[in-house]
């Protein structure tokens, strides 16, 4: 017997492929249990017609060769467990989803899925200051330019200020903790992002602890080091901010200005104009990224999550 495939089925026989592609872009902005009950399906089968929808998605999609690439890893459960993820930064969309860890290894897996060709295309790779991805960018895409995340090396900064502040609460007693006590989010905000409650709440915080407010303006001036257009001036203004800490008791400051000493060539490299990329791409991937996590909160089927993240920036079809 012979069985004819016909093209306006899903893969699922019961339904059309016009159905389907209903079925995923719904799932786009909902969850699963509430499409299935919204259009009286099992839950299975909308998330099977979701898949195949997501798979549509990528074939039209087609095989990228991205020249800029943005590295950065995932946390998909409790326990350091870790997927990569790949985007091409100038078509702004995620390209790659796997490995086990963070380590050589997977970070090999990328670089193998793309082919010697396409990886040796690779003109510029941002990611953090990990060392195997690091490591494996520089040997399989060579003339790739290396570029250490902005908001990765703030973050460095913001857990430095932190650090400040516990110090600061374990040095005080009584009283002058009070101004202290919960303020941690206050304190790590960008000031555009806090409530005037929160902004009053961080004028009081500072002017109480001179040494708070010591740390935290040298955390705000140092965004600065972004806007330079010759490695010269960059790097004169670091050693400036960093000459600024002497006598101010900022161990944790000190750690972090020399880890930035170690890393300045992937930092620096930023002053050159073919290395200005929109480097906030990434941090709002990974933001949507949390979002598609807590909706898929509970499934374990990892096929399903690399869809999601894969065709998260992807037109609807």
């Amino acid at each position: 017997m012979k069985r004819e495939r016909l093209e306006w089925l899903a893969d699922n026989p019961f339904y059309t492929k016009r159905f389907s592609h209903y079925v995923g872009r719904r799932c786009r902005q909902s969850t699963i249990q509430d499409i299935a009950k919204e259009l009286h399906l099992d839950w299975g089968t909308v998330k099977t017609l979701e898949k195949q929808y997501m798979r549509a998605q990528l074939a039209k999609a087609g095989r990228p060769g991205p020249k800029a690439i943005g590295i950065d890893e995932i946390s998909i459960r409790k326990g350091h467990t870790y997927r990569i993820v790949v985007s091409d930064l100038n078509r702004r969309r995620p390209i790659w989803f796997g490995g086990e860890d963070r380590s050589e290894a997977s970070m090999a897996q990328f670089y193998d899925w793309l082919g010697e060709k396409k990886s040796r295309g690779i003109r510029l790779a941002v990611m953090d200051m990990w060392k195997p991805f690091r490591k494996v960018t520089l040997a399989r895409a060579p003339r790739a330019a290396i570029l250490f995340d902005k908001f990765h090396i703030m973050r460095h900064l913001g857990e430095a200020l932190d650090k400040v502040r516990k110090s600061e609460y374990a040095r005080l007693s009584g009283k002058d903790r009070r101004y202290i006590k919960g303020q941690k989010y206050t304190l790590l905000s960008s000031r555009e992002n806090l409530t005037l409650e929160g902004r009053q709440a961080l004028r009081t915080l500072l002017t109480a602890n001179k040494r708070l407010n010591t740390a935290y303006l040298l955390k705000e001036s140092f965004g600065q080091l972004w806007d330079y257009e010759r490695e010269g001036w960059a790097r004169k203004f670091f050693e400036n901010w960093r000459a600024s800490l002497k006598w101010q008791r900022l161990k944790p400051y000190e750690r972090f200005a020399e880890m930035i000493d170690r890393h300045w060539d992937g930092i620096a490299a930023y002053c050159k104009p073919e290395n200005k990329v929109s480097l906030g791409f990434v941090e709002g991937l990974n933001n949507k990224i949390r979002v598609i996590q807590r909706r898929a909160y509970g499934l374990r089927d990892q096929e399903y999550l690399r869809l999601k993240i894969l065709t998260c920036m992807l037109p609807t079809i």
